[in-house]
């Protein structure tokens, strides 16, 4: 069954991605992020490539020709899955999908609205018997 953890009140989504996939990628971990559109796809490409000025986190797209060998992968749609490892949502909407993932993170802002969408996921996994592992990032600062 997939792992569902819910991190709450995060000031910069972009910033916590790459963070996640820093850790994960370090661990041997796959990820695909689900974002919201192609502009999201291409500014967290940008900024995983250019993580520091001495290393990267290698990303791609699903339709690109090293999708399979990268570690990440950036997917608006969700219509050409790679992997089955873990899945970060960035959509305010519960992925179709998620299931078929051993591990699933969903990042929740500050802004009322993306608090009121997560309320909603939150509900539909626990009413399915997910256990959901809560993180507070106000409670770590």
């Amino acid at each position: 069954m997939t792992r569902v953890e819910f991190i709450f009140n995060v000031p910069d989504k972009l910033a916590k991605v790459t963070d996640l996939c820093e850790k994960a990628v370090t661990k041997g971990r796959q990820l695909t992020v689900f974002t919201q559109d192609d502009m999201m796809n291409l500014a967290l490409n940008k900024q995983l490539w250019q993580l520091s000025s001495t290393s990267f986190l290698p990303s791609t797209f699903p339709d690109h020709a090293m999708s399979q060998f990268s570690p990440i992968v950036l997917d608006a749609t969700g219509e050409n899955l790679l992997q089955d490892d873990v899945l970060i949502n960035l959509k305010s909407e519960v992925p179709t999908f998620f299931s078929r993932f051993r591990y699933l993170v969903e990042l929740v802002g500050h802004e009322e609205s993306d608090k009121l969408a997560a309320r909603v996921r939150f509900k539909f996994y626990r009413d399915r018997g997910y256990e959901i592992k809560n993180t507070d990032m106000a409670e770590r600062q």
